[in-house]
């Protein structure tokens, strides 16, 4: 099994980042999956929806290049999901996101679950999250940290700005546990892989989940029931698939300045 993970960061804006996701995906990858970590350049360096949609658009290029490689699976290894939709409607093979995958696995671990995101920025995106996936029953408080993406990279292999990482997270996440959320999320790759540090991690009682190893798990899940039983998405709405010339015309035809 072959999967590409598609990372928000490239490796020269990221490199300690990139560095302790490959050991972290080594560790938790099934015998036989091979993982390998792609990045966008320019990188999403700045909390905006503009940044988001502009990544979007090289996210779905980069699953037709993914099928057409002969890869089994695409996963966004990106909380915000950008082009999650668009993707899955012009590949045949599974395409999972780390947002939707962490949501719909929070709901299996409690009734309730809070997202704790890095910037206020991208509290808007995540409420449409949401409200796209039918979880605003189950994902009711959306908090924030004070952080640029690529900020936060700079916790890496330093214990003291992980531990003050984990104090910001905490602060954002205890009134959302007080308000009656029984899972936490953070809002992002890279936070969750700084927690992956921390074995059990709580606040207050509620679990801190990380989306890396869900992504995974449903990624190589996915590849094995395709081959099982031909499962995959539906293509009556949101996922029809459009004519091939349709899809070289994206992959070919960006329109310049």
């Amino acid at each position: 099994m072959k999967i590409w993970y598609q990372s928000y960061v490239d490796y020269e804006n990221g490199a300690g980042y990139w560095d302790e996701l490959r050991k972290h995906l080594d560790a938790i990858i099934d015998p036989g999956t091979e993982i390998d970590i792609k990045g966008i350049t320019p990188h999403d360096s700045y909390a905006h929806a503009i940044v988001e949609f502009r990544c979007a658009r090289e996210v779905i290029c980069n699953a037709v290049r993914a099928e057409r490689e002969g890869y089994d699976a695409f996963i966004i290894g990106h909380f915000q999901d950008a082009g999650l939709y668009e993707a899955r409607s012009v590949v045949d093979i599974p395409v999972l996101g780390m947002g939707e995958a962490s949501m719909l696995h929070a709901c299996q671990l409690g009734q309730r679950s809070g997202i704790v995101t890095i910037n206020r920025r991208y509290i808007p995106w995540f409420h449409h999250q949401i409200g796209k996936y039918g979880l605003g029953e189950r994902v009711t408080g959306v908090h924030a940290m004070d952080f640029e993406p690529g900020q936060i990279l700079a916790a890496f292999g330093s214990d003291e700005r992980l531990e003050t990482v984990r104090a910001l997270f905490e602060e954002q996440a205890r009134p959302l546990v007080r308000d009656g959320v029984d899972v936490l999320i953070p809002g992002g790759g890279i936070p969750m892989l700084l927690f992956s540090q921390l074995q059990a991690h709580r606040v207050d009682g509620a679990p801190v989940i990380n989306g890396i190893p869900i992504v995974v798990k449903l990624a190589e899940m996915a590849v094995k029931l395709r081959a099982l039983t031909g499962l995959g998405v539906s293509r009556t709405s949101d996922f029809v698939k459009p004519p091939e010339e349709i899809i070289e015309e994206f992959m070919t035809h960006p329109k310049g300045l």
